[in-house]
């Protein structure tokens, strides 16, 4: 009788043929592109942008047109006194919808952080970058890419859907203005710092809809509050010094708002302030990725 022995398989070790690639920044920067544009959220988000700064700014030159209308009928002295002149100039137009734009924006920059903790992909990206602000800061510059490139398209689009009616009634972009140059450029600036600056509530706060309520409360309800505030208590100085200082307020100084705006600051100055509380709120969230726990 035969028997009959089994050899027990050899031992397999790991192919040193595979390729092991270093993670660079730019690797991040890829993959943080390839995340962004596999969400759902990320083409309603952007499609939203377009449609309200187109919208509005539609919006905005069919009032402009119905007040030139009205003003037409006015002697000289009366349409000084309404001061037509500042209430609808192209830019103003252009960019009507502007401040509700960077707060869909907004909402696209702390969903960019908060989205991955709610699935737990956060710990996979930060397996991969184990520093983390490789990461972090990857995701910051494609959000500002980005918001960039779509709001400066998105403003190029209400341009062009706005000038048949603002062209026939005189009011135009003037190019040779520097002002009104740097009005359209600034609101482009604006929309990138508040999208940046939820991206660093986001990392803060590690939950959607606590860092969206954070940032619509920030940009638009304590404005509100600090409007109503100045309106009703205008002799207060501190109240004009506090209003002109909030990251909305300063931020909107670069923006073809601050004409409608009393008490501003500089434009530069303003943009400056607003570059200043983004850069806190990033820094206070890389510091935040540092000590706690994914």
């Amino acid at each position: 009788m035969s028997t009959t022995t089994l050899d027990a398989p050899e031992a397999r070790t790991p192919s040193s043929t595979v390729p092991v690639k270093k993670v660079t920044f730019g690797r991040l920067l890829h993959s943080e592109w390839i995340k962004l544009w596999s969400l759902r959220s990320t083409w309603w988000t952007l499609g939203s942008t377009v449609v309200i700064l187109v919208g509005f700014g539609f919006m905005m030159a069919i009032i402009a047109q119905l007040f030139t209308d009205q003003m037409s009928d006015m002697s000289a002295e009366e349409q000084a006194a309404t001061g037509g002149e500042q209430l609808f100039t192209a830019p103003i137009v252009i960019t009507g919808g502007y401040e509700f734009a960077a707060l869909v924006v907004a909402v696209l920059g702390s969903m960019l952080i908060t989205g991955e903790y709610s699935t737990g992909m956060i710990r996979s990206t930060f397996t991969a970058a184990p520093h983390r602000l490789g990461a972090y800061f990857a995701k910051a510059t494609v959000l500002a890419g980005v918001t960039a490139v779509l709001i400066a398209v998105s403003l190029a689009l209400a341009w062009l859907v706005t000038y048949p009616i603002l062209d026939s009634n005189g009011i135009t972009v003037d190019w040779g203005d520097s002002d009104q140059v740097r009005q359209l450029y600034g609101t482009v600036l604006y929309t990138v710092l508040v999208a940046l600056f939820a991206l660093g509530v986001g990392t803060l706060i590690r939950h959607t809809a606590g860092a969206i309520f954070t940032v619509v409360a920030i940009f638009l309800v304590i404005p509100i509050v600090f409007g109503i505030a100045t309106f009703a208590a205008s002799q207060v100085s501190w109240v004009l010094d506090v209003n002109k200082f909030l990251p909305s307020i300063a931020g909107s100084a670069i923006t073809p708002a601050a004409a409608q705006t009393p008490e501003v600051l500089d434009p530069w100055v303003g943009a400056g302030v607003l570059a200043a509380y983004t850069a806190a709120v990033l820094i206070a969230g890389a510091i935040s990725l540092k000590t706690r726990d994914a």
